[in-house]
């Protein structure tokens, strides 16, 4: 009987994408995922640090991992592991803690995995497949622990992401969403004493993945408005058939104080001034932004500025975080923290705004034809999955299969999706 291996995953799309190359690693020497009630002979937990709440979820699951597996080898990977290895390496059961990405190939060496993976080949229990583009991120948000955990920059080769999204299209994937720690950056590191004619960037990554053919489309992950360049939105428009209309930006906050506070490099209407520019080549795009309530210092005015820049956009989702200090960074030793009331308080009203627009921007959408990758069928023939524009859809007739890619027409809109038929 082979070995049994069990993984769980918190945090970010890198984060799952790293899961993954391990999983396929040592799948490739015998190993096989254990269901949910039989004992596994290896557990791999891969952490985060994001939040304090990250590094609390990131012990539990370890405790209960050794709990339910007490026979296993434990291993961690991941940011919490890199930021705190003395912390995790004292909680129960844990054999090996991984506080460098860069060993993941030694560690499959040591499991005797002969030939490395160049990538990955699928996403297990996922339709939508993230690619890895990026690793690092070299800025200095006063919030941010990232940096820390992460820092070395580094771009993957080009023709390395070609072969790896060719291997997940060939293996059915419809969807490749392209991530990093941070994005906008691809390519920054080849490019350095280059002449800018012959720089390497993700507009031109895009370009090349586009030509492996239409029968997939694109997606990318959070990426910073301004690194938004008219050479990506350029692609997005020759492409507008396989590139998602479809922007995560990273906004954090709309008022010009905080973002200085922040250390941010750009202000409020930089952010505002890129999405409508957006707006203006590109039929109507969704976006969507992560925003931080309850910064050191933000006033009842500065909120409002947030507010009032999340209208100006139309994000139909906003992913909102409660201010939490992450020790080492300035953020953490900033006089004038919010109280715990007031940061719910606010996280409140923005999720209440964010129902506002997003039912808005559904309601917009009634009508437009959307690309849907369906990513269930239930017993009744109702088929559900992601548009293209990132809002969820429901299709009650039409005869679809799981994982088809087609087009629908939406009929009407309501508060957390819209109902389309296919065309």
């Amino acid at each position: 009987m082979s070995a049994k291996l069990k993984t769980y995953t918190l945090g970010c799309k890198v984060n799952q994408y790293e899961t993954q190359f391990v999983r396929e690693g040592l799948i490739s020497i015998g190993y096989t995922d254990a269901d949910k009630h039989t004992p596994a002979d290896l557990c791999i937990v891969n952490t985060c640090t994001i939040t304090g709440e990250g590094d609390a979820k990131s012990r539990q699951i370890i405790r209960k991992m050794n709990r339910e597996n007490p026979a296993a080898r434990l291993i961690v990977m991941g940011c919490y592991a890199t930021r705190e290895p003395g912390e995790v390496a004292a909680l129960p059961g844990v054999a090996e803690v991984i506080t460098d990405k860069r060993e993941l190939p030694d560690l499959l060496g040591r499991f005797g995995v002969r030939d490395i993976p160049n990538g990955i080949s699928g996403l297990d229990g996922r339709h939508r497949a993230y690619v890895k583009v990026q690793d690092g991120c070299l800025l200095k948000c006063s919030y941010c622990i990232i940096p820390t955990v992460r820092p070395q920059m580094s771009s993957r080769p080009q023709a390395e992401i070609i072969d790896e999204v060719h291997r997940l299209v060939d293996n059915g994937y419809r969807e490749v969403i392209l991530t990093g720690i941070h994005l906008g950056h691809y390519g920054v590191d080849f490019n350095r004493g280059k002449p800018k004619n012959d720089w390497v960037r993700l507009s031109s990554l895009v370009r090349e993945i586009c030509r492996i053919g239409n029968c997939f489309r694109v997606r990318l992950s959070s990426i910073e408005a301004t690194e938004v360049t008219r050479e990506l939105v350029e692609v997005m428009q020759d492409h507008s058939d396989q590139v998602c209309p479809h922007l995560h930006v990273c906004v954090q906050s709309g008022s010009d104080r905080i973002l200085r506070k922040m250390k941010r490099r750009w202000t409020r209407r930089h952010i505002i001034d890129r999405c409508h520019h957006v707006k203006e080549q590109l039929p109507n795009p969704a976006f969507s932004t992560d925003l931080i309530v309850g910064f050191p210092g933000e006033t009842q005015s500065d909120f409002e500025d947030s507010l009032d820049a999340c209208r100006q956009i139309g994000f139909s989702k906003i992913h909102m975080f409660p201010f939490s200090p992450r020790k080492t960074t300035p953020a953490a030793e900033m006089e004038d923290q919010i109280p715990k009331h007031i940061k719910q308080q606010r996280g409140r009203a923005v999720q209440e705004l964010e129902t506002t627009l997003r039912s808005k921007y559904f309601q917009s959408l009634v009508g437009q034809d959307l690309q849907l990758l369906v990513e269930d069928v239930d017993a009744q023939g109702v088929a559900r999955g992601t548009s293209c524009r990132y809002a969820p859809v429901t299709v009650v007739q039409g005869q679809l299969q799981d994982n088809d890619l087609t087009t629908v027409r939406v009929v009407s809109a309501q508060s957390d999706h819209v109902v389309g038929t296919k065309v």
